[in-house]
């Protein structure tokens, strides 16, 4: 009987302490549950963001040099890199030497254009002087700008687009003899021996000679390089760049309408002399340098050397110790260096710059 009662008592309480489990530990275990639910989702939510993240960097990785060969460019400067590119002008007048007054506030700008003839020019203040001495004053167009460079004056009027019509860009120095020099015979060569850019040679006996490589040789009709020893570069057939071949001096440049198109984008808006550019034209020549750019010994001119700018050095009366005057000539050559140092340092800074852009001819430098 005392058996019976004890297993009746043990049958009763064994759903008690299931509905006490029930109570007390079936809503610890599902929040466990819960927690782990939740931690798994974040855990794989942040495994799978890792694991994109990582997709994302490899994506990039591999997706850059074809960015770098979609990336946008302007006509004509694709063979330059990006940091040296001028893509706009003004035509605000710079001073020859010193530094330009920033303080200056800028005001707008208005640009004035008037179509005067010769009997109406007093009424504009004398600004368009006579030019009926010249013949070939009906078929030129006159820009004037006192104490500006040819450089300057392309920049902001020889635009690629402007002169898109004419197959050769002929920016000549103003002191140039033309006596052995016949234009159609020149361009019939330069189409012929496919330069993109070239100069007439240089009489070696009657001109003042900068660069070697200009000199005429008689014996031949074009020239592309010069054996010569300069400075400490001694030039030879293995030589692929300035100043021994691809190299035209800034006096008497002719360009092929691709090549100006390229050419005018390294032209500094701010640098009005131009130096170091001719060093720089080979990333211009539509192909190598060596073949496309080149001295035509057949058509030649006497370079005279005149100083123009900042006064003639040859009829300036020399100025005194004591004069707080600056000498124009000296001021000229001192500003041109400084220009030369400008942009020989925008040059590097564009190269280290510019990821996507890749010197053709940074190999055969090195091995030279």
């Amino acid at each position: 009987m005392k058996k019976r009662m004890s297993t009746s008592t043990s049958l009763k309480a064994e759903p008690k302490r299931q509905r006490l489990f029930t109570h007390r530990f079936l809503p610890m275990i599902l929040l466990l549950s819960a927690a782990f639910f939740v931690g798994s989702a974040f855990i794989i939510t942040d495994y799978k963001e890792r694991i994109l993240g990582w997709g994302s960097v490899m994506v990039l990785q591999y997706a850059r040099p074809k960015m770098c060969e979609t990336q946008c460019r302007a006509y004509g400067t694709e063979a330059l890199p990006r940091g040296i590119i001028s893509e706009t002008s003004d035509l605000e007048m710079r001073p020859l030497w010193g530094l330009q007054n920033k303080k200056k506030p800028k005001l707008p700008m208005n640009l004035l254009a008037i179509a005067v003839g010769i009997k109406q020019k007093e009424s504009v203040n004398k600004i368009v002087k006579k030019w009926k001495d010249l013949e070939w004053n009906d078929h030129a167009i006159h820009v004037s700008a006192a104490n500006q460079t040819k450089w300057w004056f392309a920049k902001r009027f020889l635009h690629p687009d402007i002169v898109s019509e004419y197959s050769y860009i002929f920016l000549w120095d103003e002191d140039l003899e033309v006596d052995h020099f016949n234009a159609k015979r020149y361009l019939s060569i330069i189409k012929k021996e496919g330069l993109e850019i070239s100069q007439p040679a240089l009489d070696p006996e009657k001109s003042e000679l900068h660069h070697p490589i200009t000199a005429r040789d008689e014996k031949s009709t074009v020239h592309r390089r010069t054996y010569k020893v300069i400075g400490r570069t001694r030039c030879n057939e293995n030589s692929t760049g300035p100043p021994c071949t691809g190299f035209v001096e800034m006096m008497a440049p002719v360009f092929s309408q691709a090549s100006w198109r390229c050419a005018w984008h390294i032209i500094q808006s701010d640098l009005v002399y131009g130096w170091g550019l001719d060093f720089q034209l080979g990333y211009c020549a539509q192909g190598d340098r060596t073949q496309k750019i080149g001295i035509v010994d057949a058509e030649y001119v006497v370079h005279n050397a005149l100083p123009t700018l900042g006064g003639s050095a040859a009829n300036k009366v020399p100025s005194s110790s004591s004069s707080s005057e600056p000498d124009g000539r000296s001021e000229v050559k001192k500003q041109s260096f400084i220009e030369l140092e400008i942009f020989k340092n925008r040059w590097k800074r564009a190269v280290k710059q510019d990821n996507c852009w890749v010197d053709p001819y940074e190999q055969s430098t090195k091995k030279q």
